[in-house]
């Protein structure tokens, strides 16, 4: 699971990478599906996978206000806040833990910890196709979405 993780963030750094050619107005700008606006999809990935990995690790949830990031730099930098917490707690990921039943603080539904990791993954992949269409639309290339490639089993090795 880590791997695909990794495939994640190296997938959203080449995204907001991509960004830099845009204005921050075309950033801003709302548009239909995602979560309305390109930086508002992206902090909304973020915010997802930082509020559900804190429950995991029977933390509280931080609360993240969308509009406090509006340029691409802000959204960066918040990417990057939350990477070594959440890249620590994946590397003390154990396969016991899969099964381990989770209630998070803003459900009352209960949850395997497995279950979130992959919902996490699925999650942040399913905005990346959003992105794609955003990106045909204004005439540009997307980032390629291949995992094949990128050097992540090689990591394992």
């Amino acid at each position: 699971m880590h791997i695909l993780f990794e495939y994640n963030w190296q997938v959203r750094k080449e995204w907001l990478e991509w960004c830099t050619q845009l204005t921050n107005e075309e950033l801003l700008l709302e548009r239909v599906g995602g979560v309305g606006s390109i930086l508002r999809t992206f902090v909304h990935i973020i915010d997802v996978e930082y509020s559900w990995i804190r429950d995991l690790q029977g933390k509280a949830d931080c609360e993240i206000n969308i509009d406090d990031y509006n340029t691409i730099e802000k959204v960066k930098e918040l990417s990057e806040s939350f990477h070594s917490e959440i890249k620590g707690y994946l590397q003390s990921w154990s396969m016991e833990l899969d099964n381990k039943i989770v209630r998070v603080s803003w459900s009352k539904e209960e949850y395997t910890a497995g279950e979130i990791l992959r919902h996490i993954i699925a999650h942040e992949i399913h905005h990346i196709g959003q992105l794609s269409v955003w990106s045909r639309e204004l005439g540009l290339q997307p980032v390629s979405a291949n995992l094949v490639g990128r050097n992540l089993f090689d990591k394992e090795r």
